[in-house]
């Protein structure tokens, strides 16, 4: 079994208000009749900590994050002005 494992070319990974780097990859698993690729989203433990988390999405999770993101981005941003 081969397995190839890379975080996105060129890409440097997201330092949060917090601390926590986070880093998107490419994770595959190649054998004979067989072939699993996934889409890794690995974070960094913060400041000073030891916590970490990975997983691996397949790429409609991977999409389906996005766009949770994106809407939730949206909506805290938008709430964020009516406080203003």
């Amino acid at each position: 079994m081969r397995t190839v494992s890379r975080t996105v070319d060129g890409a440097d990974p997201l330092v949060t208000a917090c601390g926590r780097a986070i880093r998107v990859g490419e994770l595959r698993f190649e054998a004979p009749g067989l072939r699993v690729a996934r889409v890794t989203l690995a974070v960094g433990p913060e400041r000073g900590g030891t916590s970490k988390v990975w997983a691996g999405l397949t790429p409609a999770e991977a999409r389906a994050l996005a766009w949770q993101l994106l809407d939730q981005a949206g909506r805290t941003e938008h709430a964020q002005a009516e406080v203003r």
